[in-house]
């Protein structure tokens, strides 16, 4: 491999339909990216097994396992850093709340424009990119029986990490680094570099996170909402 082709952002996609999986390779290609392709969830497994690609497409109803298993089962094997990008013919506000549940960081509902989607990749690589931080760092921080590592993006109970995905990790961080600071929906959205639908997901990762670091999430004692203004962090023993 050259050392162009080498620098060029790595993609793959995976899909059941030979003919979009062809046009999309190509099209990708002719962008700027490499590509690798996979025809269902075991193929990409097997692909995922020897390569590190920069962001994957996934299609949501595959035969076999579905792109929403398959990316849940990533997540929770620890894959949390591949940005996922789920196609689906099934674009209501549940199927996408459903997809950023499993561990997807965007949706792109079919049919669709291609240039769409490489607008949506250059857009969710740059984003990939860890933003900004205050410059000096909290330290570990206390949440009753946890403790949480800003620096290395680390929850902590009884001497065993707690599985946290990409984006709980990246929105715990971001509260924990302004601790007592309410921060708004719309800042969250923009520090963490997500879509038009980020807000309705970060509410998701707030309830997975609660289930995480609250004794009864349905009275948090740590991450709170202010109603009408967004969420903070309350860090205590």
């Amino acid at each position: 491999m050259s050392d162009a082709a080498a620098s060029m952002p790595h993609v793959l996609i995976v899909d059941d339909d030979q003919r979009l999986r062809d046009l999309l390779r190509r099209y990708l290609s002719e962008h700027g990216f490499r590509v690798t392709t996979a025809e269902n969830a075991a193929d990409a497994r097997a692909k995922l097994s020897i390569i590190s690609p920069d962001l994957m497409v996934l299609d949501v109803m595959m035969p076999g396992e579905t792109g929403l298993e398959l990316v849940q089962a990533l997540r929770a094997g620890g894959a949390e850093d591949l940005p996922v990008l789920l196609l689906t013919a099934r674009f209501s506000p549940e199927d996408r709340i459903a997809g950023f549940e499993a561990g997807a960081d965007d949706y792109l509902g079919k049919p669709f424009e291609p240039m769409e989607l490489v607008l949506r990749i250059r857009a969710k690589l740059r984003r990939s990119v860890p933003p900004p931080l205050p410059a000096t760092a909290p330290g570990p921080i206390r949440l009753g029986p946890s403790e949480f590592d800003a620096d290395r993006g680390e929850l902590v109970r009884g001497g065993e990490v707690v599985y946290l995905t990409g984006g709980e990790a990246a929105l715990l961080t971001l509260l924990a680094r302004q601790p007592n600071e309410v921060l708004s929906r719309e800042a969250i959205v923009a520090a963490l570099g997500m879509d038009e639908a980020g807000e309705r997901a970060i509410d998701v990762q707030v309830t997975r996170l609660r289930r995480k670091i609250e004794a009864d999430p349905r009275e948090p004692r740590f991450l709170h909402t202010v109603r009408g203004r967004g969420y903070v962090l309350k860090p205590g023993g």
